[in-house]
């Protein structure tokens, strides 16, 4: 009841309020999935209930680089905005810069994918295999199936990184090769070694190779970190890139990035329209145009130095509750980078309490959890999640 203290009983909006009532409690504790609880939207909100946008019905369809878009119901100009702020975190060339706000990560690696196996099909007239790793996050799965492409699934190490001696192995030459690296694995937070693996990629130099990173998670806040250079395209190189916008820089509801060249664009299907008057290459015609505006007073409002703040505060409580189990002698695991720390799963009532995500992993004992320590996992909460494990 933000806007309206003075409202009369109405069943449906009682439901709606216990619901709210059940999150607002649950949010705190929300420790096992990689969402920021702690919302940058506040005084969004405010300003929309007052503003009429509300109660205006925009859609983003077309493209946010047209610089003359047909459709004017749309928010267009704030989605260019937004990618032109992000490309560079990325080593982008803000000259040689093309993206689109997504509906979310998956959406962001289903554009990866289209992408990649479109540039590569125009450059080859073949078309290219998909190599994953069984540790990076499902969609690459479910999306190979949905593109119908041929896909080599790449075991991962006990850290959750692809094993470069298996990309080798299972490498087809003859056709080109669409890759993903995963920026930060969906359960224990591994990271593919770019290098080494573009190391055996090397060795093959008449295969043609796309390369898109899966960044969902670490893509928001490795460049305000040391690591920077791991999602930075001038030092690893890489054709495009998928970030979640509801993890780390704190949406409300799934939304993300997806950045990758100009060249990339142009070895799209144009698909021209003649009704948007532009080409649409994306695979969304209809797009959210709140989404953007969203993302925009996020950045409008949030200074890099306090987007470095959060990345510190969260990799030191990280490493913080990694000392404190191993000070219990409760097996846990924390890879470089990271700020998911897995462990021995603990009895079903903690699980339950702290919304724990599951896993299981012989080489490590059998069945896990982890915590995604995000901006509202703080050192006091951690405590309390240690204090119910002792108990």
């Amino acid at each position: 009841m933000l806007f309206d203290e003075q409202r009369t009983f109405d069943p449906a909006e009682a439901r709606l309020d216990d619901l709210a009532a059940s999150v607002a409690t649950r949010k705190l504790h929300d420790f096992g999935y990689p969402v920021n609880q702690e919302s940058r939207l506040i005084g969004f909100y405010r300003w929309l209930a007052g503003s009429g946008l509300n109660l205006a019905m925009v859609n983003n369809a077309g493209d946010p680089f047209d610089k003359e878009p047909a459709h004017l119901m749309s928010s267009l100009e704030f989605e260019r905005e937004v990618i032109e702020h992000l490309g560079p975190l990325y080593g982008f060339d803000p000259d040689d810069l093309w993206g689109i706000v997504t509906f979310s990560g998956t959406d962001g690696n289903n554009h990866g994918l289209y992408f990649g196996a479109k540039y590569l099909e125009n450059k080859t007239n073949k078309r290219p295999v998909l190599y994953v790793s069984d540790a990076a996050h499902y969609s690459g799965r479910r999306l190979a199936d949905l593109q119908h492409l041929d896909m080599a699934l790449i075991p991962s190490d006990v850290h959750g990184r692809m094993i470069p001696e298996a990309l080798e192995k299972a490498l087809i030459p003859e056709r080109p090769a669409l890759v993903v690296y995963a920026m930060g694995t969906t359960f224990k937070g591994g990271v593919d070694d770019q290098d080494a693996l573009n190391a055996v990629l090397a060795e093959y130099p008449d295969m043609e190779v796309y390369r898109h990173v899966d960044a969902a998670l670490f893509g928001g806040y490795l460049p305000y970190s040391e690591y920077r250079d791991a999602v930075d395209r001038r030092v690893h190189p890489f054709d495009s890139i998928a970030i979640s916008g509801h993890k780390f820089f704190g949406m409300d509801e799934p939304g993300g990035f997806f950045l990758t060249t100009k060249d990339v664009r142009e070895h799209q299907n144009p698909y021209n329209i003649s009704y948007l008057n532009c080409s649409m290459p994306m695979i969304n015609c209809s797009r959210s145009a709140m989404t953007p505006i969203k993302f925009w007073w996020i950045f409008q409002h949030t200074s890099r130095e306090q987007f470095i703040e959060q990345t510190e505060t969260m990799l030191r409580n990280a490493a913080w509750l990694k000392e404190q189990l191993d000070g219990m002698g409760w097996p846990a695991w924390l890879e470089p980078m990271s700020n998911t720390v897995y462990f021995k799963r603990p009895p079903e009532n903690v699980v339950k309490k702290y919304n724990l995500a599951p896993d299981y992993d012989d080489r490590l004992g059998g069945e896990l959890s982890h915590i995604v320590v995000m901006q509202h996992a703080n050192e006091k909460r951690l405590q309390q999640f240690l204090d119910d494990l002792k108990s």
